[in-house]
């Protein structure tokens, strides 16, 4: 046998053909299969008691140890059969692992949800003869169908992106080729195993060949709850927006209080911190701390108890016009120079090579933002070759780049800021201190140019944000 691989494991779910497919495999010279090593319910088998002399309480102690005796103490290829609920702590070591071979199965998931409710209505979970079949039939329930098939997907999903970033490939196959003989030795190739398999195995029967009409009570809620299912996500969102990562660096807290703030770019954040500064007993806000790494932010958090943390979501459009003025329209923004200086040349931005003066009216403010805007669909859709700033990301790419390092605790929404920052004090023993008012937007408000056009803009460029935030059109 060539050592392609050390192990491999067959990535599966219940009622997915994965016993009768170890079953063929174990036919090939040098293939030794462990069963469901990692079931949280037993060990192997419903009626073993150890792998390699480890048992189920030892591998529940330690999951890496079992793997490791099975890589080390296996005489040629051994190999395992994982389900999503099976123990979790294993199996990003072997997703990420080049020398486990993966094997992905998959049924129809139609099919294996009957196929399940079946078994476990019946208590009949193999078949070896006619004697273990089955012509019940079961109750077809569509929301838990459609929570199973869900889950299913998460799964699949998790071991794609592994196998993505990590620059593998797996055998994929589904329930009708695990009695294919051509495919099964195609698995035998793609182990690196020599040998062959000559004949199928047939000790294991079907336990309930009918159409799925005559295998449920109740077809006409099958057919129903098909019809919610859309197959081909014709209706979903494409994204093209990059992920954002924790940003840890740009979380705010109060030394003694326990505030931490995860700001959003271009909202009120001066604001906050100003109030941050007050309940802290500090007299600027530049002294409240920052540039936290992850492992700095963990002690912060274990010194002050009772923490919370919480971040503040702006309307869009709100959002949208603050940066333009702060960084675009201004060419004082040093930071922003290059990128607005490749908005003037490449895009056709309509902004003075300077900051604009007397002469810069009304509609020059709101004819430039209005192209801003629609700059921001096209960046934010992957279109330009102009980075996504934080300053006019989503707010929810932003919120679901800090929730990889920790949950927010709150969000909370400009309008009821003074509001809620009163009942955030008040949570943690303090009293209310009042906000200062934020900076007049120059030269014009958003109330000043504001019409239809520009929240069709707004809205064309942070749909996502409407959506989950449920904004409404801006009203002043």
């Amino acid at each position: 046998m060539q050592q392609r691989f050390e192990y491999f494991v067959v990535l599966a779910e219940m009622r997915t053909g994965s016993n009768l497919l170890e079953r063929n495999l174990i036919q090939l010279d040098g293939i030794e299969m462990y069963g469901e090593a990692y079931n949280p319910a037993f060990i192997h088998g419903p009626k073993k008691d150890n792998i390699l002399g480890i048992t189920k309480e030892e591998r529940d102690e330690d999951p890496l140890a079992l793997l490791q005796a099975i890589r080390s103490q296996t005489k040629g290829l051994p190999g395992f059969r994982y389900f999503s609920d099976h123990d979790p702590r294993v199996l990003e070591t072997i997703l990420t692992d080049p020398k486990c071979a993966k094997i992905v199965l998959s049924r129809n998931p139609l099919d294996s949800y009957i196929s399940l409710k079946n078994a476990k209505d019946s208590g009949r979970w193999i078949s070896t003869g006619v004697q273990g079949t089955t012509r019940s039939k079961v109750t077809f329930i569509g929301d838990d169908f459609l929570n199973y098939l869900d889950d299913r997907r998460r799964f699949q999903g998790v071991i794609m992106r592994a196998l993505q970033v990590s620059g593998q490939t797996a055998f994929f196959l589904r329930y009708e080729d695990a009695n294919d003989l051509e495919v099964l030795n195609g698995i035998a190739a793609f182990l690196g195993c020599d040998s062959r398999i000559e004949q199928l195995q047939r000790t294991l029967k079907p336990q309930n060949p009918l159409p799925t009409e005559e295998k449920v009570t109740n077809f006409d809620a099958v057919t129903s709850t098909l019809s919610r299912i859309d197959m081909f996500g014709v209706f979903d969102t494409p994204v093209f927006e990059p992920s954002r990562g924790a940003g840890v660096p740009s979380y705010v807290a109060t030394a003694n209080a326990p505030l931490l703030f995860l700001p959003i770019n271009g909202g009120p954040n001066p604001a906050v911190m100003g109030w941050m500064a007050e309940i802290d007993g500090i007299e600027d806000r530049q002294e409240l701390l920052r540039g936290f790494s992850q492992k700095d932010l963990r002690g912060w958090m274990r010194s002050h108890k009772g923490h919370r943390s919480f971040t503040v979501i702006r309307h869009p459009l709100r959002r949208a016009h603050s940066t333009f003025c702060r960084y675009i329209l201004n060419a004082q923004a040093t930071a922003y120079a290059q990128v607005r200086a490749k908005l003037r040349r490449k895009y056709d931005l309509p902004v003075p090579e300077d900051c604009p003066d007397a002469s810069w009216s009304k509609d020059d403010h709101r004819n430039a933002f209005l192209e801003f805007l629609k700059f921001l669909d096209a960046n934010l859709k992957g279109q330009t070759s102009v980075r996504v700033d934080g300053s006019w990301a989503s707010q929810l790419a932003v919120l679901q780049g800090y929730s990889s390092f920790a949950p927010v605790d709150r969000i909370i929404r400009e309008e009821r800021l003074q509001e809620e920052l009163d009942e955030l004090s008040a949570a943690i023993g303090g009293s209310s201190v009042p906000l200062s008012s934020p900076p007049d937007e120059s030269p014009y408000s958003l109330d000043d140019i504001y019409d239809r056009d520009v929240e069709k803009a707004a809205k064309a460029a942070y749909q996502r944000d409407y959506l989950h935030f449920g904004f409404r059109q801006w009203a002043g």
